[in-house]
């Protein structure tokens, strides 16, 4: 994971910003190391969790120009910073799973960027599964292999 990530998930501690892990950095946690383009993160939508966002946005630097603080307390938003494999993907809303479930069930691990929440590994079973491309396909083939009993009930 590099700095500038690590960073703005410090700043997400910080500031208590309710958010997980998913995407390619979910599959890694659980698998193994391999390529993704970016850091995806599941924002709780929220007014006050957008509020939070909006704070640990400003100490970060980023400007909240082409998304507002609303945005980010409503389903649906999908914002990405920066270029691959530096890039960052806020999202709201994924496929297949409730946040509130969700949050409930996350592995949250102590790491050199402080704690860090991640989908757990059933949620993100489920969610690759309802997104269906290929890549995801092949993720949940990849987790299920290494955590044979990790199939969702």
């Amino acid at each position: 994971m590099n700095q500038d990530f690590k960073e703005l998930l410090q700043l997400f501690e910080e500031h208590e910003v309710e958010y997980m892990i998913v995407g390619g950095y979910a599959v890694i946690r659980y698998t193994q190391p391999r390529y993704t383009k970016d850091l995806d993160l599941w924002i709780r939508p929220t007014a006050g969790n957008a509020a939070r966002v909006r704070k640990a946005f400003q100490k970060f630097g980023i400007p909240l120009i082409e998304v507002t603080e609303e945005d980010f307390a409503s389903p649906g938003l999908q914002f990405m910073i920066g270029v691959s494999p530096n890039a960052i993907d806020f999202l709201t809303t994924i496929q297949g799973v409730n946040f509130d479930e969700a949050w409930e069930r996350r592995l949250t691990s102590e790491t050199s960027a402080g704690k860090l929440n991640y989908l757990s590994i059933d949620d993100l079973i489920t969610s690759k599964r309802a997104i269906g491309r290929l890549q995801d396909l092949a993720d949940v083939e990849e987790i299920l292999r290494i955590h044979p009993d990790a199939e969702p009930k």
